[in-house]
């Protein structure tokens, strides 16, 4: 096994102190959390910093709020505590969803929600939930603060618009009224990395049809979100006829490779079929929510 290089270590004692330190160290410096994804990437030396800036400590980026049109989660709230949430589970199906399949219980008492996110690991299921969402990532630097759509976070692999010197601190999601989500993940065992998984989002109009839709695909090589997929369900009713066409045009959207968690032809079949269940399950918790006034 390979050994990591050395680096020094500091604890930041509030977001001041983290940018401030961030500044001093330069480029060879890296925050830390819960570190589920950066310590592998140092053990594989994919990843060599001088410096790791720890920001455990800082209780202010841990929070779950309910605001009038948004819920806003601290960037460094745990997925433990976002599965443990009921306010997180009556707005946000979604998340719970997503959160019962992340790795186990170990990661996910020490991951973050930011941490994840900045990871941007194509592979990740919370960024694939923030895209159908359509979050917003609140990003701080020495500039001051920016708010950035979940679409433009995400700039690649393993490549977000957070700079260097900056530090995400907080996620938000926008409730909509008389909207449901949903999240179905394929994996070969339990708290594997997904073989494939998708998530949707839809918003039912007053007459039953549906007024909006988001459809995101996680490991199955597309980035972003499945527009045409979502844009087929748009003022239709929400039928079985329709999910068929959505999943077609998913599974059309995405771009996997043959690898040993399974063949191309497999991983489409799963991004058709896990589309149609999870529009089945968004729709249905999209009824529940307009009769009962809820969110998500």
């Amino acid at each position: 096994m390979q050994i990591p290089a050395p680096f020094d270590y500091v604890r930041a004692a509030s977001v001041g102190d983290a940018l401030a330190l961030l500044e001093r160290h330069g480029p060879e410096s890296r925050v830390v959390a819960g570190g589920h994804s950066l310590l592998p990437m140092m053990k594989l030396r994919l990843a060599r910093p001088e410096w790791l800036i720890d920001i455990n400590g800082l209780a202010e980026l841990d929070f779950v709020t309910e605001e009038i049109d948004r819920l806003s989660i601290g960037a460094l709230t745990r997925h433990t505590t976002l599965l443990e949430s009921a306010l997180v589970g009556r707005l946000f199906p979604i998340v719970h969803d997503a959160e019962r399949v992340i790795a186990d219980p170990v990661v996910r008492n020490r991951g973050t929600i930011g941490g994840s996110l900045c990871q941007a690991d194509p592979a990740e299921d919370l960024s694939t939930v923030c895209d159908v969402l359509r979050a917003s990532v609140v990003i701080v630097g020495p500039g001051g603060e920016r708010e950035v759509d979940m679409a433009d976070f995400h700039r690649g692999p393993y490549e977000s618009a957070c700079e260097q010197s900056e530090m995400v601190t907080e996620i938000r999601l926008p409730i909509v009224a008389r909207s449901g989500s949903a999240y179905e993940k394929v994996e070969r065992r339990v708290g594997d990395w997904a073989v494939a998984a998708s998530g949707a989002s839809v918003t039912l109009a007053e007459d039953g049809t549906v007024a909006d839709a988001c459809i995101g695909l996680t490991a199955l090589g597309m980035e972003g979100v499945a527009t045409a997929a979502a844009q087929s369900l748009i003022g239709r009713q929400p039928t079985e006829e329709a999910f068929v066409e959505a999943g077609r045009l998913a599974a059309e959207a995405s771009h996997p490779t043959d690898d040993q968690r399974g063949p191309v032809d497999y991983k489409r079949h799963l991004a058709d079929e896990l589309t149609r269940r999870v529009l089945r399950l968004a729709t249905q918790r999209a009824g529940q929510s307009a009769r009962t006034g809820s969110g998500s």
